[in-house]
């Protein structure tokens, strides 16, 4: 990897891109639930601040995220190795190398998840429209994206974890 300060980046291999070094943002109890989740953020390598993108690596049995659905962001996934199941509320769908999936805003709640043998890695890319909401069909877990750009979790009645 180039080294020097994110303005002087123009080219990276994306695999030596340091991890996340905090697995999730979610609060427990849903926050171990990301332990087989490893995600690289391209997008901040070369300071891009109007969407993210992220390579995550899913080992087995490892979930994506929790079923979600953002209430201003779109994202979209594009599948570079394994075959990981897209679950939705209505349906699982399995994926492969090549297949690509998009989540507009306030649509579908998803979420992936690992159910082979073998590592799944992956594009997301998203973007960060201030004032977005997270909301969670199977949880008890609301979000809001802060003018700070950092999630703040609590309870479905507003109360905090």
């Amino acid at each position: 990897m180039t080294e020097g300060n994110t303005a002087d980046m123009i080219a990276v291999k994306a695999t030596e891109v340091a991890p996340r070094t905090k697995p999730s943002n979610y609060p427990e109890p849903f926050f171990s639930r990301m332990s087989g989740r490893v995600k690289r953020q391209l997008g901040d390598v070369f300071g891009i601040s109007n969407f993210g993108v992220n390579l995550t690596r899913l080992a087995p049995g490892a979930e994506s995220s929790l079923l979600h659905r953002h209430s201003k962001q779109d994202e979209f996934i594009y599948i570079l190795e394994g075959s990981p199941t897209l679950i939705t509320e209505d349906e699982e769908i399995v994926l492969a190398p090549g297949y690509c999936a998009g989540f507009p805003a306030a649509g579908i709640a998803h979420q992936i998840v690992n159910r082979t043998d073998m590592d799944v890695l992956y594009l997301e890319v998203g973007d960060r429209t201030p004032g977005d909401e997270g909301s969670y069909p199977k949880d008890d877990l609301q979000a809001v994206l802060g003018p700070d750009g950092k999630w703040q979790f609590t309870h479905k009645d507003g109360t905090p974890y």
